[in-house]
């Protein structure tokens, strides 16, 4: 290559080089205005750019090795195994009823696993859910049997290690059924209006007056329910109230439901503080004696806290004719009250039947029914026409009480209650005079002599 082509090559790549350091220069800014703006950066390292040891943060290479989130980003690790340390054993337990099973999955406390699907295996080979999510897991039209029972799906809860074993009863016990507060509602859970329906037939043959009655022999007092409101317990006691029968609840006549009374604890509770004697009494829908042991079983629940002193009531009445127990046969809704009863008092309470004297007569079957069990009769009369033998008579729900607004159902009690006791029980003692002027020939028979068994009462 001669010296004049060799300078002209030369030429080319300086040219070329020097082209592409001015782009650079120009790209970053350099001999522009921006250039004069820009401060010298001098690097520092703060306290905060160091950790623990001295050293730079950012200068271990191996710092990731020891980052909890480096490989869990988005915590989805982390919170399985929070879950996980949280979560601890579940224990079953079952009981039946009647050709079913009812499990039971609880904690270390005892208390029913609320928010996760459990469930079951039968030694059946069928699967059934805790849908729900409540805890329970009810299993019905079984074959009278021993089951085994395995918790196949515990969420994050440690399943049992063994089945448990449970017989299915072939026939109901008429015993209080344990851990029966998951079927207790409130009434923020159903619709009132379709299920407290329960319809007064004694008002319909009304035509006695409201006044307060006296009766030798007897005790005057009241029953109470939501609807009379918040009540100034002192005020009854002083008017000369000498019991209340409170309402526990109901049976959803359209759901099915079993619903605590929003205004039970409270009128128990002051009512007890009063010092006025309490019962209750619980408004029926069953439609087998299962319903009413179930029924008895939660009355059993609500009142364990309280001091009863009269006796626990079945409601057996209409809910208007569209209510699901209304039309119920005789021979059952008879063997319900008696279901009822002898659950309560398998309680230790004394238990009773509340019905209008057309039902007595013609909805129930009394032959069917103990002796056991104290009637509650309601006829709005000046004097009674029922036949039969009652304690306990409703004969107005038009009173007036103080410390209560409004009408009031007005009752006289011709049991002998001792109401320093709190076992409900109704003291053994001799049937009272009709009258003091009566011979003995006029007194009536004493079926039981536990209480006393009155008949058409002459009131005074």
């Amino acid at each position: 290559m001669d010296s004049k082509v060799m300078k002209i090559a030369l030429l080319i790549v300086t040219l070329f080089v020097l082209t592409v350091f001015g782009l650079m220069l120009i790209l970053n800014g350099y001999g522009t205005t921006r250039q004069q703006n820009i401060e010298p950066q001098t690097e520092t390292v703060t306290e905060c750019d160091v950790d623990e040891s001295g050293m730079i943060i950012g200068s271990d290479i191996y710092a990731w090795m020891s980052d909890e989130t480096f490989f869990d980003e988005d915590g989805v690790i982390a919170k399985y195994a929070d879950a996980m340390l949280e979560s601890s054993a579940v224990v079953l337990s079952a009981g039946s009823v009647e050709k079913d099973i009812r499990v039971k999955i609880a904690d270390e406390n005892g208390e029913p696993v609320k928010g996760t699907v459990f469930e079951i295996k039968l030694s059946n080979d069928k699967t059934y859910r805790d849908s729900d999510r409540d805890g329970f897991i009810t299993i019905s039209n079984l074959d009278p049997a021993e089951y085994e029972l395995v918790l196949c799906n515990a969420g994050t809860y440690m399943a049992p290690d063994k089945p448990i074993k449970c017989t299915v009863k072939a026939k109901v016990e008429y015993k209080a059924i344990a851990d029966i507060s998951y079927l207790i509602k409130t009434e923020a859970d159903i619709d009132v209006e379709k299920d407290d329906t329960a319809v007064n037939d004694a008002e319909s043959e009304t035509t006695g007056n409201s006044a307060i009655k006296t009766a030798q022999g007897a005790t005057f007092g009241i029953d109470v329910s939501k609807y009379n409101g918040d009540i100034d317990w002192a005020k009854v006691k002083g008017d000369g109230v000498g019991f209340a029968i409170v309402r526990a609840g109901y049976r959803g006549s359209s759901s099915g439901s079993i619903v605590v009374d929003p205004y039970f604890a409270a009128n128990m509770q002051k009512a007890n503080e009063a010092g006025v004697p309490v019962g209750v009494y619980f408004f029926t829908q069953a439609v087998n004696t299962v319903e009413a042991v179930e029924e008895a079983s939660a009355v059993l629940t609500l009142i364990k806290d309280y001091d009863i002193t009269y006796p626990v009531f079945i409601d057996t009445e209409g809910a208007g004719g569209a209510g699901r127990a209304d039309a119920v046969e005789v021979a059952d809704r008879s063997a319900i009250c008696q279901a009822f009863c002898e659950t309560i008092r398998s309680g230790g309470y004394t238990a009773g039947i509340y019905a209008s004297k057309n039902w007595f007569n013609n909805r129930l079957d009394i032959t069917k029914l103990s002796g056991d069990n104290v009637t509650w009769l309601a006829e709005y009369a000046d004097a009674p026409s029922y036949g039969g033998t009652y304690q306990m008579w409703q004969y107005s729900s038009a009173g007036r009480i103080n410390g209560i607004e409004g009408r009031v159902d007005m009752n006289l009690s011709y049991l002998d209650i001792d109401n320093d006791s709190n076992g409900n029980k109704a003291e053994k003692a001799e049937k009272a005079d009709i009258d003091d002027n009566e011979d003995d020939s006029k007194q009536e028979t004493v079926t039981d002599d536990s209480m006393k068994n009155k008949q058409n009462k002459e009131v005074q």
